[in-house]
């Protein structure tokens, strides 16, 4: 198998410090690496749409809910990993671009409802085309097997990573 700089990274430590185990630690920078790249491409997959991958987040989240494509601000917020204010900030960007709304809940004045617009809905529908795509592209040398595979063993990583 070809070698990549990790592989470099890994061989001096082990020459200066032939004691060390490094497999976690060539894991560990693999998917920091990985990570900057991937968001990278994502964020380049979204330019044609003009939207931000911090906005295509937001959108997601509410496509995925089903009709009416609605959630609680506090909801949005905690499936999207962000504090309240920065949630109203994201919300504020995309309701003045017209791809959603914010509505005074019914049944308690205090909270607030964000809904797609029929604009926002298009560009999410799209958006998530665009994502499939670089996404795919991302991992041309893996087989569905091997993405099967991977995403197993990164869900295991995951899961033992979210004690409590």
């Amino acid at each position: 198998m070809k070698k990549d700089p990790v592989d470099d990274i890994l061989e001096q430590w082990s020459e200066e410090r032939p004691e060390l185990e490094t497999a976690s630690l060539g894991v560990v920078v693999r998917i920091l690496s990985l990570y900057k790249r991937l968001s990278r491409e994502a964020a380049q997959a979204l330019r044609p749409l003009g939207l931000e991958l911090f906005e295509y987040d937001v959108l997601s989240a509410l496509r995925r809910q089903g009709a009416p494509f609605a959630l609680h601000a506090t909801e949005l917020a905690r499936q999207t990993g962000l504090s309240g204010g920065a949630m109203t900030n994201r919300v504020d960007k995309l309701a003045e671009r017209k791809l959603v709304r914010r509505d005074a809940d019914k049944g308690d004045r205090r909270a607030v409802i964000v809904s797609l617009t029929a604009r926002g809905r298009r560009v999410i529908d799209e958006a998530i085309q665009l994502r499939l795509g670089s996404a795919d592209r991302s991992l041309d040398a893996l087989s569905t097997r091997e993405r099967r595979q991977l995403a197993d063993l990164l869900r295991k990583v995951w899961l033992t990573g979210a004690r409590p």
